[in-house]
């Protein structure tokens, strides 16, 4: 479990530096810049997501008929703040959305989303202390 935390922080990182590198405008130009980004951000959701029903399971907190019922389970558990949760439920409605392709996701939508990475970083804070 402790790498897949340190692999979501390693994306965070790269996450940052993509938002250093590439304003809206080059993602919006550039097919293969918004590939990017759409990846690396489901990709960071999908852990927060895994470690999430991991703990649950492992903790043996209840039984997860969702993603968001994941989060929701580790807000009752005390895991995380309800102001965190919120905001992660946020991110799986996001992931359920770039898989599933429910609805059309625009791509300033997806680089705003950059200038929210410190809620990646309030998970991995908050759960931690969970982590053996």
């Amino acid at each position: 479990m402790r790498q897949k935390l340190q692999r979501l922080e390693t994306h965070l990182v790269q996450l940052e530096q993509f938002r250093k590198r590439y304003t809206l405008e080059d993602v919006r130009s550039n097919p293969y810049l918004e590939w990017a980004l759409r990846y690396g951000l489901l990709e960071a959701v999908q852990m927060v997501v895994d470690i999430s029903c991991h703990l649950i399971v492992r903790d043996r907190i209840g039984t997860p008929e969702t993603y968001a019922s994941c989060v929701d389970l580790l807000e009752h558990a005390g895991y995380v703040t309800p102001d965190l949760a919120a905001r992660l439920r946020g991110m799986v409605g996001l992931r359920n959305r770039l898989v599933h392709e429910y609805a059309f996701v625009d791509v300033s939508r997806l680089y705003a989303f950059l200038d929210h990475l410190e809620d990646f970083r309030a998970f991995l804070r908050q759960i931690a202390p969970r982590i053996t």
